[in-house]
């Protein structure tokens, strides 16, 4: 089998969005994100669908960015049926938890519900919606040197696990 190449990160993540200026407003004006792209069309170049849209690049602080599609209908995405809001979710980082605290002071102003500071042992994050029903989370990492090495010696052995308890509880 090929080798498969080495992913250097990423460079965007799409969603669905209501409304492209309601979406502008609240991650340009309240998030700090710079919208740096609005390219409209008629048609789906990947699948040559007809439809008329409008894709937003929104660039974050190390290049990336967090894009949307507006499709014209002024409609919210769906969730999905099966699955709890807080699984979906996309995840910003800052430089440190004095940055999270600030958001989140900040977006409270601008009347936005979120989380208190959530400590998950390695981040600290809060977690709030955006006018799409998109859940973000907005943390800092605080892990010690050694937990991201620690945690990759010990995935697999951790996965076996689940995997093993999750057919039990299924009967399978």
């Amino acid at each position: 089998m090929t080798k498969a190449p080495r992913i250097k990160g990423l460079y965007h993540y799409a969603h669905p969005c209501r409304d492209a200026e309601e979406t502008r407003r609240f991650y340009e004006d309240v998030l700090g994100l710079p919208l740096v792209n609005c390219m409209t069309a008629d048609r789906v170049p990947s699948t040559g669908e007809e439809t008329p849209y409008a894709h937003l690049f929104f660039e974050m602080g190390d290049g990336s960015y967090i894009a949307f599609f507006d499709l014209g209908k002024n409609e919210l995405p769906a969730p999905s049926p099966n699955t709890p809001d807080w699984v979906q979710h996309f995840a910003i980082e800052t430089s440190s938890v004095e940055d999270v605290l600030a958001m989140r002071e900040r977006l409270v102003e601008n009347g936005v519900e979120v989380t208190p500071l959530v400590d998950h042992h390695f981040v600290k994050s809060i977690y709030f919606f955006d006018p799409n029903g998109l859940r973000l989370e907005l943390n800092a990492r605080t892990e010690p040197p050694q937990y991201r090495s620690e945690a990759a010696a010990n995935a697999r052995r951790a996965l076996d696990e689940w995997t093993r308890s999750k057919k039990a509880r299924l009967g399978s």
